[in-house]
């Protein structure tokens, strides 16, 4: 007979140690450290089977053609376009984000646009009566939609209820909720989300239902549970925010059927979320002219080309250590930028506080914003706008090199759609560019440009 024994789970990292202590060894939390019980029976048998003529692994080669995956189409337009056009059925999705961010909104909306269209929705919420999610359906507008509502946290009943419809998308709000009366641990501990995650996936791949989960993040910002979890699902949908800004994005951290780092945009009003057709110009600056030490910045975000604006100032400091503030941006890659500009174009901030902003609440991780980056900060060191009309992007190398970057030619096309007529950009976008630009291949060269006002 099987005997069970005591182990302690961390709940940041998953770890399993067989005593309690006050730290984990393996990310180093502390007061991390649960006690929850495991099985030690002896595990299942992998003897051969005795059946003759079963064929137990079966190889295929790779010249076959597979036709694409079928897709529910939503109609949230750009959830459908993160998920890669579609949601497939029997796949499992996680979306994880801040506290209030809207993740529950988001995915009321879908739901309710989905069953609009005719698709069997379930919405089972582990966190809010259903009293609680008509309210917000009301207030949204989404009152007629006939999808179904749920309360409930026992996974075996939520597993059961599941099986007697039939349902085509399926929304958990939330996996850290979800609770097994199989396992000796409370609701939201690692052993409990990793079951709990692990039926639903079993549950979305066996019977083709998509099942979308909604996670927790910790104070860092990731996913909390276990990192398993990220591995069971076919996509990981981070919806990011700032507080203070209506905008919400919408971003594939992992996508096994469509493209990853493709974002949606949405804003937050009154009514819920709207989907934003033309980020680029909410990002923008409205005004007519464009001050010191902003910079409009031509990115990819995934298959789309976005323009944001970056803002830095450069001001004497005050105090004896000179501060260093970003805002959606890295802050190492700040301070390498600000490294190549002193020690390769002579520009010295040793004794001014440097602040640096994207403006919205986009966060920007690509290469290609070093140019942007250090053209605002320039522009601000030397009192010098850029033109109205001019768009900068570009990679600088730590030896004050510009390297060219990809998708030149859509960046372009983007910003001459949103009224640009000149680029400040590595000398490769000669030959991809509808107006002039102002090619650099080195980051020197661009500070000249800026100092005397020449970009033709």
């Amino acid at each position: 007979m099987a005997r069970d024994s005591a182990v302690y789970t961390c709940q940041s990292c998953g770890g399993v140690h067989a005593k309690w202590a006050g730290q984990c060894s393996a990310c180093g939390g502390w007061n991390t450290l649960v006690e929850e019980v495991a099985g030690t029976g002896p595990p299942g048998s992998l003897a051969p089977s005795k059946a003759k003529g079963r064929v137990h692994l079966a190889f295929e080669t790779l010249d076959v053609e597979t036709p694409p995956p079928p897709r529910i189409i939503t109609g949230v337009e750009e959830f459908d376009r993160v998920c890669g056009g579609g949601v497939v059925p029997g796949s499992a999705l996680l979306i994880a984000g801040d506290p209030g961010v809207g993740k529950s909104t988001l995915l009321l909306q879908v739901a309710a646009q989905a069953s609009l269209r005719g698709v069997a929705c379930a919405y089972i919420s582990g966190e809010e009566a259903v009293e609680q999610v008509r309210a917000r359906a009301q207030r949204m507008g989404l009152a007629a939609a006939p999808m179904k509502l749920a309360a409930e946290t026992a996974l075996r009943e939520i597993v059961e209820g599941l099986k007697k419809d039939r349902f085509e998308l399926v929304i958990i709000d939330s996996i850290q909720t979800m609770w097994s009366d199989q396992i000796e641990a409370g609701p939201g501990s690692v052993t409990q989300v990793r079951a709990a995650a692990g039926e639903l996936v079993r549950l979305a791949k066996k019977r083709g239902v998509a099942v979308v989960l909604v996670g927790h993040v910790t104070k860092d910002g990731q996913i909390a549970g276990p990192r398993v979890v990220e591995h069971m699902v076919d996509a990981v949908l981070s919806f990011e925010g700032e507080r203070g800004y209506p905008f919400r994005i919408l971003r594939g951290v992992k996508n096994r059927f469509g493209a990853t780092d493709e974002i949606g945009v949405f804003e937050m009003s009154d009514a819920g979320l709207r989907e934003v057709k033309n980020p680029s110009a909410l990002f923008l600056n409205e005004g007519g002219s464009r001050a010191a030490g902003a910079a409009v910045f031509a990115g990819i975000e995934g298959s789309r080309p976005v323009l944001v604006e970056f803002q830095a100032l450069v001001a004497p400091s005050a105090y004896g250590t000179p501060r260093r503030a970003v805002v959606g941006w890295d802050t190492g890659r700040l301070a390498m930028v600000l490294a190549v500009l002193e020690a390769r174009c002579g520009l010295g901030f040793g004794d001014k506080d440097v602040y640096l902003n994207v403006a919205g609440g986009l966060r920007i991780t690509e290469p290609a914003a070093d140019l942007a980056a250090a053209a605002a900060l320039v522009s601000s060191a030397l009192d010098k706008p850029l033109p109205q009309d001019c768009v900068v992007f570009g990679e600088v190398s730590l030896s004050g090199d510009v390297r060219s970057v990809g998708r030149m030619e859509g960046r372009m096309k983007e910003a001459a759609k949103l009224g640009f007529g000149r680029a400040l950009a590595p000398g490769g976008a000669f030959d991809v560019a509808p107006f002039p630009v102002a090619g650099v291949s080195r980051l020197d060269q661009a500070v000249r440009r800026i100092d005397e006002e020449n970009f033709k």
